[in-house]
């Protein structure tokens, strides 16, 4: 194999064909894993096979179209009482508008479907056993951002005062997409608040250098619940979000009893050099320039450089600060963040756990998740001995 052609046979340098990227995609749902693990086989095949193009008019048709449809379905469901139907056929709906808005909202038809997504993701989470609480409290932005910070609450069954972990993911994954992890920590009797990354979502704010300000009220807000023991929070951040795992668990380790870095970049991701190198990863579908510059809150090539340099921790002075305990884990392979940055992260500041799987990026394997919620969980409920 050619050096500049990656594993999947994507030649770097280039978006993926519409051939490719419904190859890529019946890859990913073969295999359940993001972003098509919210999609059955069967009608993940027929909906791919009906793809006319990647642009934003064409995508969104398909997917758009089959999750009004499953809402049709499960309003009705609703309307005759059956909840546990209602339930089913609008988290199916919610997983085609997901799709139907990915990897990010760039098109009017994609972002209609960001807000069904949002809105039927709400529906479903009512009827589940541990269901989902949609939580608004206010923001004190600055001009031009958002008044206020939305986050999905659950609790877990038969506890009193549960511990909490927040957890956010990358320029793609927002807090709807928090299911698979929020359902480990549940059964593992920690609370879980699920929230979207600075410049995703309903973030209040861009990801611009501070945009940790966007956390902490959370947190905040978590501490003054009598039911849940949140005087400090564990913190997981997937993918991009674990680079603001990473930087709060060094400038407010006051507020959190351990924090997780699952695939996120610290420095090096963050160097002209790699913007470069990472523009057409194998391992992301479609427009992850695209994505990143929407989370920053840029439009141009230049603008997105400049805003990804300003965010280096090593630049920003942070890593030889005492941290929160920290967990680093990733693939041994990532072409989206470079290992490098979980190394350098060893080299500075407190000590830190790190655990590798094989594979790209977030090393997406049967064991990865059990580890983290492992890890995690133990440091919530035994914040004393993990301080």
């Amino acid at each position: 194999m050619s050096e500049n052609a990656d594993v999947a046979g994507n030649v770097q340098g280039r978006p993926k064909t519409l051939a490719e990227a419904k190859q890529w995609m019946k890859d990913k749902l073969a295999a359940k894993v993001h972003p098509m693990n919210l999609v059955s086989q069967e009608d993940g095949e027929r909906l791919i096979d009906a793809l006319q193009g990647l642009d934003g008019a064409s995508w969104a048709a398909v997917w758009g179209k089959a999750g009004d449809q499953a809402r049709t379905l499960a309003d009705r469901a609703r309307e005759n009482g059956d909840q546990g139907a209602a339930a089913t056929l609008y988290m199916k709906a919610s997983g085609f508008y997901f799709m139907g808005r990915f990897p990010c909202p760039n098109h009017p038809d994609k972002e209609r479907c960001a807000r069904a997504e949002r809105e039927t993701y709400v529906l479903a989470g009512a009827c589940w056993d541990n269901p989902v609480q949609r939580i608004c409290i206010p923001f004190a932005g600055r001009s031009g951002e958002g008044s206020e910070i939305v986050f999905l609450l659950r609790r877990p069954q038969g506890i009193a005062r549960p511990p909490v972990v927040v957890m956010w993911g990358g320029v793609d994954a927002w807090k709807e997409q928090m299911t698979a992890a929020c359902n480990a920590f549940l059964a593992a009797g920690v609370a879980t608040i699920a929230m979207d990354n600075a410049g995703t979502g309903e973030s209040p704010v861009k990801g611009v250098q501070d945009a940790e300000r966007q956390f902490l009220p959370v947190f905040e807000w978590a501490a003054r619940q009598a039911d849940l023991d949140a005087d400090k929070v564990g913190i997981l951040g997937r993918s991009f979000g674990g680079y603001w795992a990473t930087k709060l668990a060094h400038l407010h380790p006051e507020h959190i009893a351990a924090a997780v870095n699952w695939g996120g970049g610290a420095h090096y991701m963050f160097q002209p050099e790699w913007v470069e190198s990472s523009r057409y990863p194998d391992s992301y579908l479609m427009e992850l320039v695209e994505t990143r510059q929407r989370m920053l809150g840029v439009s141009t090539d230049g603008e997105y450089i400049e805003g990804f340099r300003r965010l280096s921790l090593v630049d920003q002075g942070l890593l030889d600060r005492p941290s929160a305990p920290m967990l680093l884990v990733n693939g041994k392979e990532d072409r989206q963040c470079p290992i490098a940055d979980l190394h350098l992260l060893t080299e500075h500041g407190s000590p830190k756990a790190v655990r590798l799987f094989p594979g790209g990026h977030m090393g997406n394997t049967p064991q990865t998740l059990p580890t983290i919620v492992q890890w995690l969980s133990a440091h919530v409920k035994n914040r004393a001995g993990a301080a």
